[in-house]
């Protein structure tokens, strides 16, 4: 599975994330421009000691994870979306797309995903935090995968 974070810009959450896809076995890849250097200090401390177990990637661009990663299905996880996080049939290829904590995803970033994926809220409420959602999406997919490589997963 691929988390893929486009333009983050708060360190703990990229840490926090970083920690949840070493758990998993999810690769992570960061879209630049990101608002932080991989070597601060508060993204270390949110991850731990987890980053040498992460598999994090860094890109340039969003075409250029893409033209990497061809025939990953990407699923955009915005408030706009239209198919509740539970009701998708994950792969293991999927790609779970998230953008930044102020802007979210660019418009087409949502109209080029194969689906819009969304968190049920209260009314009247804008978003979550990045890094729940991320671990609420990524935990639904894993567990429909079987929670595949996990121990203590019978």
């Amino acid at each position: 599975m691929h988390i893929v974070l486009h333009e983050p810009e708060i360190p703990p959450n990229t840490g926090n994330i970083i920690r949840l896809a070493a758990n998993i076995g999810a690769e992570l890849h960061l879209i630049h421009p990101l608002g932080f250097e991989l070597d601060d200090r508060r993204l270390r401390r949110a991850g731990l000691d987890y980053h040498e177990f992460a598999r994090v990637r860094e890109w340039a661009d969003f075409e250029a994870w893409r033209t990497a990663h061809p025939d990953a299905r990407v699923l955009a996880a915005t408030r706009h979306g239209s198919t509740r996080y539970d009701r998708i049939v994950y792969r293991a290829d999927d790609a779970l797309l998230f953008g930044c904590e102020t802007r979210g995803l660019p418009q087409i970033r949502r109209d080029t995903a194969e689906a819009r994926v969304v968190l049920p809220m209260q009314p009247g409420n804008r978003s979550l935090n990045l890094a729940n959602s991320v671990a609420v999406i990524a935990f639904e997919a894993w567990r429909q995968l079987g929670f595949i490589g996990a121990a203590g997963a019978d």
